[in-house]
């Protein structure tokens, strides 16, 4: 793997753990605005606690990955993955 696939893997696996851990801990706003009951966005949203978890869990996650691609555990040239040979 090339330091820039390495590059672009950990940007998509940090922007995909992103979305998972946005959604956990918010809670909408205590008191919906009068006219149209809109709460808005959160209020206290904690955004740089969950860039901190997102990437936490992405580099885990990138490990490995990076493992399992550099290495022949899961393998299309050899073992059960291999296409047979004629």
């Amino acid at each position: 793997m090339s330091w820039f696939t390495a590059i672009i893997l950990f940007v998509v696996i940090w922007w995909v753990a992103l979305f998972a851990v946005l959604p956990i801990g918010t809670k909408p706003v205590a008191q919906a605005d009068d006219k149209s009951g809109w709460r808005g966005a959160p209020e206290r949203p904690r955004i740089m606690m969950k860039v901190i978890v997102t990437t936490i869990v992405a580099s885990i996650l990138w490990t490995g990955s990076y493992v399992l691609i550099t290495t022949d555990y899961v393998s299309f040239r050899h073992g059960i993955f291999a296409e047979p040979e004629n």
